[in-house]
């Protein structure tokens, strides 16, 4: 798969083609967005901190840094105006922001409960409903929105009550974006991830809770094959569409009985 140059996997030219990322500050995002200009995209780097947005960025002259919060309307709207007034139109949206915030059933705060689904899912949704927007009123229309749904729209860690009914609702999102998007052109798909090394997976090494109360390392894989993943899934015509992709660490403790 291509990571340089000005053409995708099949060889395309997408020096034409315009994304947002959203989370593009760190982990996941930063690699993905990285990814994209590398192959010729431009791309608006969305997320809550400017500094380490500029840092994604680099020296790039086809990245927008937009700061914004994605649970915000008013930001959500003002993010995708940006795009609309730099570039004219939008082919790509990364819908890939979210926070993990660890509790129980029993013990998650509401507050923590509402920040989680105001971020992962009200968030996902603003953010798709704005890029549909611009997709179906430009010329030519359409455009692909690539959701991060985690292995947890699958199947729960402990203590992840709301992170994980946020990732099986973005399921539910994809699916409906991908129907309702039929009419103007737009495919969206799900990209469903498993412990890639970040920042947020460093912990995975010093052992983790399991289901059976153990606490236990888990491997992890280089998130650049999630880039890759990403660009694979970018780089289809509109006719086709990965509609869900799972990438894991192969040996983590996800396929059989924990």
């Amino acid at each position: 798969m291509a990571t340089c140059g000005r053409t995708d996997f099949r060889g395309g030219d997408v020096s034409e083609k315009t994304a947002v990322v959203t989370g593009a500050g760190s982990g996941l995002g930063r690699r993905i967005a990285g990814a994209l200009l590398g192959a010729g995209y431009r791309v608006a780097l969305a997320g809550r901190r400017e500094e380490a947005l500029r840092e994604t960025a680099g020296s790039d002259a086809n990245a927008l840094v937009v700061p914004a919060d994605v649970a915000d309307p008013a930001s959500v709207e003002a993010l995708f105006s940006a795009v609309r007034g730099e570039w004219g139109r939008l082919d790509l949206l990364v819908n890939n922001a979210g926070v993990s915030l660890g509790g129980t059933v029993a013990d998650l705060s509401v507050e923590d409960w509402r920040r989680t689904v105001d971020t992962n899912l009200t968030g996902m949704f603003l953010c798709a409903q704005q890029a549909v927007r611009l997709m179906r009123d430009q010329d030519p229309r359409g455009g692909r929105i690539i959701n991060n749904g985690s292995i947890s729209a699958h199947a729960p860690r402990p203590a992840s009550v709301a992170y994980t009914a946020t990732k099986h609702a973005v399921t539910g999102l994809t699916r409906s974006i991908s129907l309702d998007g039929r009419a103007w052109n737009v495919a969206c798909g799900q990209i469903d991830i498993g412990n890639a090394a970040t920042e947020m997976t460093e912990r995975m090494a010093a052992g983790i809770p399991q289901a059976d109360g153990r606490l236990l390392a888990e491997p992890t894989f280089d998130a650049g094959h999630v880039a890759d993943a990403v660009l694979y899934m970018a780089g289809l015509p509109l006719e086709a569409n990965v509609q869900f992709l799972t990438i894991t660490a192969t040996t983590m403790p996800f396929i059989g009985r924990g």
